[in-house]
């Protein structure tokens, strides 16, 4: 009999996967806000291309810097209370947007999407190894997919209310920019400082929403996951090994989710100024980070549908890292529009390599399944690390030549799918085997 999360009825486990639905909603609202707020602050602050994507940097090494205490965090609070801790810091983090908008310090801006990446790290850790384990291994995938589907919903609508939040009408940051040559130091500065200030009060009000959601989280059905080591066969050596370091594919896995969440990252927050250097005004280029994560949307829609039953997730990530490869070279080779438009259908293939690679990193990891998960989670790194050499490429060549970093990360992604996801591993036992069960218990 396969096992996942044992409940009562099958009704905790759906009142579960739309609590979690919920947060990865919540995830990517905060994310991928940061598409936005490259070219804003790029205006704002002043910033060459470097400079604006350090807004990727630090909020994704916050990410690295804080996985390993998110783990120790979550063995002392568990998931549940580990989720509303999360909840809460991001608002803090979301509170120190504030006094940043006030003085329209970059530095500060920074140090606030420093300590929301800190919370969402709680959060994620928790999260994606629940949702992996709360059914078998072999449609994790498809879990992940319909987590994916309310990430990048809620990705897609947030540049849009947020700009509409901040703005007076849609051509406000085109005529800003055509007016800022025409006026002084002082009158420069009074411009820019009206437009940071706006961002107060849509901050105060993610705060206050970040905090009810921490509270509602506390009180809600939840149940606690905890592994239950004892009844993994799958991968006997679960149970024989003593580092975590001791599964190669683990370890290789960390590194494509590096490249996997640096090309994803790459392609959404860097599409809206790839647009302005493609000759579309401000006003058009900010849907076009909205139309990836749309494209996103339909890959993950799609992966829902057909993993595993007619296609496993292992020859997923073959297909996503092979298409990556044609479209980012198409991106490079072609001039001019079209190029653009082959960036956003990377959204195509970045959207099915997170779930791919989870289940094929965690699969038989046993009692080191939080420890798996939080290294894993250190991958997310590559989202800091990918844009920022993207920015000094385009500084130094163009933004068209800076596309050239994803070469080498789809073909680092097609090797883990062939070779890297089975370098020490074992073979399975039957089916019914599942490799980890979870006994869920209401936190007190």
């Amino acid at each position: 009999m396969k096992k996942g999360i044992q409940t009562k009825t099958p009704m905790n486990n759906y009142a579960a996967m739309v609590i979690i639905g919920v947060l990865f909603f919540i995830f990517g609202f905060v994310n991928w806000l940061n598409s936005l707020l490259i070219p804003y602050f790029k205006l704002v602050c002043n910033l060459n291309n470097t400079q604006s994507m350090l807004v990727a940097f630090i909020f994704y090494f916050g990410y690295f810097v804080m996985a390993i205490p998110s783990s120790m965090i979550l063995k002392r609070t568990g998931f549940k209370n580990g989720i509303m801790i999360g909840l809460w810091i991001m608002a803090a983090g979301s509170l120190i947007f504030i006094p940043a908008s006030c003085v329209r310090s970059y530095p500060m801006f920074l140090l606030g999407l420093f300590v929301q990446a800190t919370g969402l790290t709680i959060m994620q850790t928790a999260a994606n190894p629940y949702v992996t384990i709360m059914g078998p291994i072999e449609s994790a995938a498809r879990r992940i997919s319909i987590m994916g589907v309310c990430n990048k919903v809620a990705g897609a609508i947030a540049p849009l209310i947020f700009i509409h939040a901040i703005t007076k009408n849609p051509d406000e940051i085109d005529q800003t920019k055509a007016l800022l040559s025409g006026l002084d130091s002082i009158q420069q500065a009074g411009l820019l400082n009206s437009l940071a200030s706006r961002l107060i009060i849509p901050y105060v009000i993610m705060a206050a929403v970040l905090c009810c959601l921490g509270i509602m989280i506390r009180y809600s059905p939840l149940k606690e996951a905890k592994e239950q080591e004892a009844e993994n066969k799958r991968a006997p050596a679960a149970d024989t090994r003593t580092s975590i370091l001791q599964f190669p594919y683990l370890i290789l896995g960390a590194l494509a989710i590096f490249f996997a969440v640096g090309v994803e990252v790459l392609a959404v927050d860097s599409i809206i100024s790839y647009s302005q250097f493609n000759g579309y005004s401000f006003r058009e280029a900010k849907f076009f980070a909205t139309y990836t994560l749309l494209i996103m949307v339909i890959s993950y829609i799609t992966g829902a549908i057909v993993i595993p039953r007619y296609i496993t997730q292992k020859k997923v990530l073959q297909v996503s890292a092979i298409l990556g490869l044609m479209l980012s070279a198409g991106a490079i080779f072609i001039v001019g529009k079209p190029s653009l438009w082959l960036i956003a259908s990377l959204g195509l293939c970045n959207a099915l390599l997170w779930p791919s690679i989870w289940p094929l990193a965690l699969e038989g990891l046993g009692r080191f399944t939080k420890q798996g998960s939080a290294i894993l989670i250190m991958g997310v790194v590559g989202g800091a690390v990918m844009p920022l050499l993207y920015g000094l490429l385009s500084d130094h060549y163009d933004q068209q030549m800076g596309y050239w970093i994803m070469i080498p990360s789809y073909a680092f992604l097609l090797f883990y799918a062939v070779k890297g996801s089975t370098w020490g591993s074992h073979k399975p036992l039957p089916a019914e085997e599942q490799p980890l069960t979870i006994k869920p218990t209401i936190s007190k």
